[in-house]
């Protein structure tokens, strides 16, 4: 019986994919060949590469407006030093909201001086900071929309003139947004789009080539757009099944119809959390995600009646990351709503038996 996943990642996908992706995994279209081991220059593979590239640019309405989109490898945690290898010359503003910012920051604070314009450790990142200044003298800003960890989501950019950098690993594709307003985005496919060993990098051409030193050609952001994503042989099958939950996406009504959906589970989730005296939210109300909710218990005394409740109801993934402790329901776009009930109806019944 397939579980209800609320897994933070690698996430769930959704079925029609997994379908796809495992018939491909015998015979890939006929071919005769398994997409494992289907070379990567092959008219094949590189159809889908590039499908898969025009599809996350048409599903943040980047096509066509100077942007290039990417595959490449080593997750979000590359990218922490991929950015500022590629974009910092001088000066760059990070906001900390969480563990992946704070992992960022660490990383650029290698290549250059860094200014930290605002950060919520003071609460255990449990709120996003408002009000912050941005310098207008640094090479770009860099944000995080949602903490994955601590189940908090920017709700809106800041007002700045400087080239904007965001981690989306674990909101990408789940809400509509002014994409045009970031210069790049990077996202782990893991969380919201794919299997883990593809990393989404999304960036404005005209940012590049204008940091003084040597950038390594698997660091430079260049060398892959000229290579059309293909500087060295990509995570095949990761980008196959990302392409595949992109088409998934369209199908759906694309980021906008994915929105509604998102929303109607956070409620559905956020509701019992808010009304059920068993249970209390970690996060700021304003601030939290429609992606991964969390909450603990009021009493730590029924914490193994509750948990033996929600396992029994097939439930995967619940249990909170250390650094917060209690539970995380993590909603990614192909969780279907049925799942967020039948949690909801555990909580109720939780109560009820408490």
């Amino acid at each position: 019986m397939k579980k209800h996943n609320f897994s933070p990642g690698p996430c769930i996908l959704p079925q029609p994919v997994f379908e796809k992706a495992s018939q491909a995994v015998l015979d890939f279209e006929g071919s005769g060949l398994s997409i494992l081991e289907m070379s990567h220059r092959s008219k094949e593979f590189v159809a889908v590469m590039e499908n898969a590239r025009s599809l996350a640019l048409e599903h943040l309405g980047l096509r066509n407006k100077g942007y290039t989109a990417l595959f490449l490898q080593g997750g979000a945690s590359t990218q922490f030093l991929m950015v500022a290898y590629n974009l910092l010359e001088s000066k760059a503003a990070y906001l900390n909201t969480g563990t992946w910012a704070s992992k960022a920051i660490k990383e650029a604070k290698l290549f250059g001086e860094l200014v930290e314009v605002a950060s919520s450790k003071d609460a255990n990142f449990n709120y996003i900071p408002k009000d912050y200044a941005i310098p207008s003298d640094v090479d770009y800003f860099h944000c995080t929309s949602n903490n994955t960890i601590f189940g908090t989501q920017m709700k809106k950019l800041p007002l700045t003139d400087v080239p904007v950098v965001c981690d989306m690993s674990s909101d990408i594709f789940s809400r509509q947004m002014n994409f045009s307003k970031y210069s790049l985005i990077y996202a782990g496919a893991q969380k919201n789009m794919g299997p883990a060993g593809a990393t989404l990098v999304v960036v404005k051409d005209d940012i590049l080539g204008k940091v003084s030193r040597v950038i390594p050609s698997m660091m430079d952001y260049k060398v892959h757009m000229g290579k059309d994503s293909m500087f060295n042989t990509p995570p095949a099958f990761a980008v196959y099944v990302s392409m595949l939950t992109l088409e998934w996406l369209k199908d759906q009504g694309g980021i906008d119809g994915m929105e509604k959906v998102n929303n109607t589970k956070a409620e559905l989730l956020y509701n019992e959390i808010d009304r059920n005296p068993l249970f209390v939210g970690f996060a700021a109300n304003e601030d939290r995600s429609p992606m991964n909710a969390t909450f603990n218990l009021t009493d730590e005394g029924a914490k193994d009646h509750f948990d033996s409740m929600w396992k029994a109801a097939n439930i995967n993934g619940l249990n909170g990351h250390r650094s917060v402790g209690g539970y995380r329901a993590s909603m990614y776009n192909a969780l279907p709503l049925s799942s967020v009930q039948v949690l909801v109806d555990v909580m109720q019944e939780a109560e009820r038996t408490a």
